[in-house]
């Protein structure tokens, strides 16, 4: 069992070397506006998966992923040198679609913004559906709209005490 943090560690280490030689040594006219976003290692430490974004159309993301490609032999003995490892890792180059996902979960949250605010103003201009108090009242209501009150209600009170 290989130790987490030693992964991490050599994954991150991928990362770095990958992103300087793309910088530095690859030379394919191919090769577009690419950034290295992250690399993730096995635990054997033998299979690396590399992603990266790339700024532009399809046919920039396409063209990067083929000098990307073709670069990979000398990718992989840059990394294995570097990490000193017995194997040295196979890389793997993955697309990275951060900006589409931010973009969908962006649009995702504007319409529900949207949403809210269509409930919003439709309860501002809401009315009850019955009348303004549709619980019964324990009083009765004389014709002229004042409340009697019940007479052994009344005599309760006056003893000081209430029935129950």
């Amino acid at each position: 069992m290989t130790d987490q943090a030693k992964v991490r560690r050599h994954a991150e280490r991928v990362r770095e070397l990958v992103a300087s030689v793309v910088r530095s040594q690859i030379k394919d006219p191919r090769l577009g506006m690419i950034t290295i976003t992250d690399a993730r290692i096995t635990a054997d430490l033998r299979d690396a998966t590399v992603f990266y974004t790339v700024l532009g159309d399809a046919a920039a993301q396409a063209g990067t992923a083929a000098a990307l490609d073709s670069a990979r032999g000398m990718l992989r003995s840059t990394v294995g040198k570097a990490l000193g490892l017995r194997h040295s890792p196979t890389l793997t180059f993955v697309m990275d679609d951060v900006q589409d996902q931010v973009k969908h979960i962006d649009d995702l949250l504007a319409a529900a913004r949207n949403a809210d605010a269509e409930v919003q103003r439709l309860a501002a201009r809401a009315e009850y559906a019955g009348e303004p108090q549709p619980y019964r009242l324990d009083e009765d209501e004389d014709g002229d709209g004042t409340a009697v009150a019940d007479p052994a209600e009344e005599a309760g009170d006056a003893r000081g005490g209430d029935r129950r």
